[in-house]
């Protein structure tokens, strides 16, 4: 019997539909009675939500479902399931027995036409980057020609510490280091590292931890400038840490541009180690451009957290080198590992 509010079935079974937006710590007492829940769209299920569903259904046998298409690493459902793996389902277009042509040409039609969105929309990918983003064609093209995978370091090249630099303040924007190589016309990126609000000594730390001390640091023109306070810049004192640092001179207008631009005509040749650089290429995927919403005209990169990951990796193109031929009887080495793997739609229960 189908009531305006729920749906009464033989044996006193009832099935309501509720969104848990609307729930708060007494009202969800009142579905502790309940032997089944199924939450739909739960990428979209906050934590707090999550957090009272729990403990309600408790009773014997009682189930808890989740269908979901994936977003981002961060949501609450995702790391809900992340150490019960063999408790999810994945279901895909693929697994639909009555997946009609429209679908199938709409499916062919974003993968010519949609490719930065393709692997989200359709084979349950995290959303990896923004539609309409600098970068996001070149990292799907980086993932389809294998170049995020696992890429070893080269123990007889320089290492590059390639920085944004932040502040110190609470409120601050934050540091950001690419750790790279360059090896042969390859750009090897091996580590991403990204820190708000903490002092120099964290981040010199951070990349003795990881095995570069002493690496060659790579500023951006402000790494010169003295602090205020402390009357010391990141040149000098990553000088003094024993690091070789090499401070890039300021582009003047358009610098942002620039780097986005060096950016594009070198990424062809970037590999991306999988493991350790996923945050950098999340900043890299969400990375765009601020668009007047009245007159639908750019107005330059949008500032927001995407910044500082894009800013380093964009100097590091100002400041790559194309290297010399090799002399004849000594060719050059890379050391790449091929791999990649694809995300699909999640439903765990």
């Amino acid at each position: 019997k189908v009531y305006e509010d729920c749906i009464k079935t033989p044996g006193d079974g009832l099935i309501m539909f509720q969104g848990m937006q609307d729930h708060t710590a007494e009202s969800i007492k009142s579905l502790e009675g309940f032997h089944r829940a199924w939450v739909e769209e739960a990428q979209s299920l906050s934590q707090h939500s999550l957090t009272l569903l729990r403990p309600t259904l408790r009773a014997a046998g009682s189930e808890l479902w989740f269908s979901w298409n994936r977003r981002r690493k961060s949501d609450a459902i995702e790391k809900f399931f992340a150490p019960m793996a063999d408790q999810v389902v994945v279901a895909n277009w693929r697994d639909n027995p009555w997946f009609p042509k429209e679908l199938e040409d709409e499916r062919q039609h974003d993968m010519v036409h949609n490719a930065d969105q393709y692997q989200h929309v359709w084979e349950g990918d995290f959303a990896r980057v923004t539609q309409g983003a600098y970068y996001a064609a070149d990292l799907v093209r980086a993932r389809e020609d294998g170049r995020i995978a696992h890429v070893a370091r080269d123990p007889l090249m320089t290492v590059r510490a390639i920085w944004d630099i932040g502040g110190t303040g609470a409120k601050a924007d934050a540091c950001a280091i690419w750790i790279q190589q360059w090896v042969g016309k390859d750009i090897l990126v091996l580590d991403y590292y990204e820190a708000v609000g903490q002092p120099l000594s964290a981040h010199i730390n951070w990349l003795r931890s990881r095995g570069y001390a002493g690496c060659l640091c790579i500023l951006p023109h402000d790494g010169a400038q003295h602090d205020r306070v402390h009357d010391a810049s990141y040149e000098g004192a990553l000088k003094a840490a024993e690091f070789d640092v090499k401070v890039i001179p300021n582009q003047g207008t358009g610098a942002a541009k620039q780097r986005i631009n060096a950016a594009r005509r070198l990424f062809p040749k970037v590999w991306f180690n999988e493991a350790t650089t996923e945050a950098g290429r999340e900043a890299l995927g969400h990375y765009h451009e601020k668009m007047d919403p009245t007159r639908q005209i750019g107005l330059g990169p949008e500032h927001d957290w995407s910044s500082h990951g894009s800013d380093a990796f964009g100097l590091g193109c100002i400041a790559y080198e194309e290297p010399r031929r090799p002399e004849k009887g000594k060719p050059s080495v890379t050391t790449i590992a091929h791999g990649s793997d694809a995300g699909q739609s999640w439903m765990g229960m």
